[in-house]
């Protein structure tokens, strides 16, 4: 059974997986190219800039995250109930005062962000102070001190830089094959056509990587935000406010949209569509997280 403790070290493990995987497959497809192309430059640039990705993503993942969404850092005096919920919480969940921050978008939504308790933001959209009485936000925001608390948001912001990066990588490479010339057209051309599907498929590995961040921290996150609020009906009426919010956010990105409480996108499809949305989502349905909060009984 799942406990803070456990989540925050596979989190942790996660992590160091996932900025491990990204190193391999970048390096790998800049070495085929290399090869192919017979060009060692290739491989070096691809290399670095897999290192400095790499580490760059857990130092400034945070900041790249906050400049694409456009949240904006508040003091107490400029929303002083806000401010108090989250500082109230953070006591209650024995973690730092994490810096709040505010996107203004008409969309109710929330995120948090950050490589430790010590770093974390967590920020919330005006069109969420607009629609949710005090009981309501005290629940979101506990759901995403949860995140704080059991490290979730560690492994979710690293996938952000990473799989948007493989996304850049395997494009380039693309050009360099198809476009670049120079290479050696007495090596063999099943090795270019791998060398392709390799780089076609780099983007959807990254986007299964970024998935594999598990579904089940919603839920594991739901559970323990309801704990620390002690009354799980704030959340639950919560997130029914949000899901019956069709509004998409203006600066919604398919790199941040894991890190949100409900799917930035509020894409309406119904039938095959839905269906086949669904393998993509990164967030639960919001009944089912609905009724395991009104059921706290219900394994989470």
């Amino acid at each position: 059974m799942a406990t803070l403790y456990t989540q925050q070290s596979n989190n942790v493990f996660k992590t160091y997986l996932l900025m491990s995987t990204f190193l391999v497959m970048v390096i790998a497809i800049s070495y085929g190219v290399s090869w192919y192309m017979g060009n060692p430059i290739i491989l070096y640039i691809g290399a670095a800039l897999a290192l400095f990705t790499s580490v760059g993503s857990y130092w400034f993942s945070d900041k790249i995250v906050l400049k694409m969404t456009g949240a904006k850092q508040i003091e107490k005096k400029q929303a002083p109930d806000l401010y108090n919920l989250v500082e109230n919480l953070s006591i209650t969940a024995g973690l730092p005062m994490p810096r709040v921050f505010v996107v203004e978008d008409s969309a109710p939504n929330a995120f948090a962000t950050g490589r430790d308790p010590e770093h974390a933001v967590v920020a919330v959209t005006s069109g969420l102070l607009a629609i949710l009485d005090r009981n309501e936000l005290e629940g979101v925001l506990a759901h995403e001190l949860a995140h704080v608390g059991n490290r979730d948001m560690l492994v979710m912001t690293v996938a952000v830089v990473l799989a948007g990066f493989v996304a850049i990588v395997a494009d380039v490479l693309t050009r360099s094959l198809l476009f670049g010339g120079g290479g050696d057209r007495n090596r063999s051309p099943v090795f270019l056509i791998l060398g392709i599907v390799g780089i076609i498929l780099a983007p959807i590995a990254a986007k299964m990587i970024q998935l594999a961040v598990s579904r089940k921290r919603e839920y594991l996150a739901d559970a323990t935000g309801a704990l620390l609020t002690r009354y799980p009906e704030g959340l639950a009426s919560a997130l029914e406010k949000i899901s019956q919010s069709h509004q998409p956010m203006k600066r919604a990105s398919h790199a941040t949209a894991h890190l949100f409480i409900s799917d930035p996108f509020k894409a309406e499809t119904s039938g095959v569509r839905k269906k086949l949305a669904g393998l993509f989502q990164t967030h639960p349905p919001a009944q089912d997280r609905i009724n395991k909060l009104r059921n706290m009984g219900v394994d989470v």
